[in-house]
């Protein structure tokens, strides 16, 4: 299995000289299976860049999308994947859905003439819509896992098996708290009802979900300190991420979902830290943090 990152930023680009090594596209990883079936994670504006390499290849695609949840920085990305455009190409869409949105709308409302010229049904690619809930499915050789994460909307971690390898992509995830959840009323019932009902650590649903992955990428959007005035918002700090590789035994850790306003330097910043903390904790895992055009292949 193989993975570029083409988008590693969260909640709105950030295009500048403070960016350049990290990257400012948000959320979109290609993965190759290991027989060059692809897989795309989220439809951020990093999937503008995917869909030009694959355009100058020449070659049709048939591949999976995997959409974490519909907020922006996740799908504002697919009006401008090229491959879309072309007849032939073929594309299944994967998502959660609720009673009121479905997943093909979640999708083309962001297309709709108000907004955007070209309107989803007018694409000349094959476009297929798969709404999963918390699921295994088979996606050419592999299967991917699905589970519902603590953030608003219904959002989705994804977990690939293929050939004895696993890799886990969940971008966006807070840290499950019984009392804040009752407090906070921004993510389904049902979703929180799930995480209550667990016996100890509510997050050990994240736990087991990620048990013995290869590679680990997960949301750390915050610092500790900047957690503290963003609870409820959907997203993790680094003690968190580092704490879930620990618990599930994960080879790697991957630092994903960087804050808008973290510059290049506050990223190596946070990495260093992780660093230090994983030395002092005796983990084993090794962590590395995303950047625009990391490839991974193991």
């Amino acid at each position: 299995m193989k993975v570029k990152f083409w988008g590693t930023r969260g909640s709105v680009p950030t295009p500048g000289k403070d960016t350049v090594r990290y990257g400012g596209n948000t959320p979109c990883l290609e993965v190759r299976l290991h027989k060059g079936n692809l897989v795309i994670l989220d439809a951020g504006t990093g999937i503008r860049g995917l869909g030009d390499a694959l355009m100058a290849t020449g070659e049709s695609v048939k591949a999976y999308i995997a959409i974490s949840h519909p907020h922006w920085d996740h799908i504002h990305g697919f009006p401008f994947f090229k491959p879309l455009y072309i007849s032939g190409n073929e594309f299944t869409i994967i998502g959660a859905q609720s009673p009121k949105l479905h997943l093909r709308q979640m999708i083309s409302d962001q297309m709709d003439k108000t907004y955007f010229p070209i309107q989803l049904n007018e694409l000349k690619a094959k476009i297929r819509f798969h709404p999963v809930k918390e699921e295994s499915i088979p996606i050419f050789d592999a299967t991917l896992v699905s589970i519902f994460v603590n953030h608003p909307a219904f959002a989705l971690g994804y977990r690939i098996n293929v050939g004895g390898h696993s890799l886990v992509y969940i971008s966006d995830n807070e840290p499950f708290d019984r009392e804040v959840a009752r407090s906070i009323k921004n993510v389904d019932k049902k979703i929180v009802a799930a995480y209550m009902k667990v016996k100890g650590d509510p997050n050990q649903r994240i736990f087991d979900f990620c048990r013995g992955a290869d590679i680990l990428i997960h949301d750390t959007t915050y610092t500790p300190e900047e957690y503290v005035n963003h609870v409820g918002w959907g997203h993790s700090h680094y003690l968190f991420s580092l704490k879930i590789a620990d618990e599930a035994a994960v080879k790697r850790l991957v630092l994903f979902h960087h804050e808008q306003t973290h510059s290049d330097e506050k990223v190596d910043e946070i990495l260093n830290t992780c660093l230090r903390e994983i030395r002092t904790r005796n983990y084993k895992f090794e962590c590395i943090a995303a950047t625009e055009g990391m490839e991974l292949d193991w």
